[in-house]
């Protein structure tokens, strides 16, 4: 399954996405696939950093937009400026909108808008998209 059509920065095949990811970050960032509700130590994770892709490093989310949306995956009510894009899911029977990197469009999560101010946004990224930087300034 494809994001898009859209030609990404960082491309790589389907072999080398299987090389360079673990087998559960290939399904969800390269499947379009979800981690198990309550599985990922991001979720409870509240240090200062940046969230980074897990497929190309790119940054995307920052601690400070991060919040405890009760949900089980780690939730933020902003993204970092140009990291990230969304698309229409409309898999499990429903209308949903996916968001991905927009560097390699790695799938991450979906985004609600049952979130806290100052955005209303709820992104509900899967822990295993990610990476927790907490030596990159912000």
């Amino acid at each position: 399954m494809k994001t898009s059509d859209k030609q990404f920065e960082v491309n790589k095949s389907e072999q080398e996405w299987k090389e360079a990811l673990t087998p559960e970050q290939f399904n969800v960032l390269r499947k379009h696939g979800t981690e198990r509700a309550g599985t990922s130590p991001l979720d409870k994770e509240y240090g200062e950093g940046v969230y980074k892709c897990a497929g190309c490093g790119q940054p995307l989310f920052t601690s400070e937009t991060k919040y405890n949306s009760g949900t089980g995956w780690p939730s933020f009510y902003q993204p970092i400026e140009g990291a990230i894009e969304t698309s229409v899911d409309r898999s499990l029977f429903m209308t949903r909108t996916e968001v991905h990197c927009s560097r390699c469009g790695g799938h991450l999560g979906h985004v609600f808008p049952d979130g806290p101010k100052p955005t209303g946004q709820r992104y509900c990224m899967n822990g295993v998209s990610l990476e927790f930087d907490s030596e990159t300034e912000q």
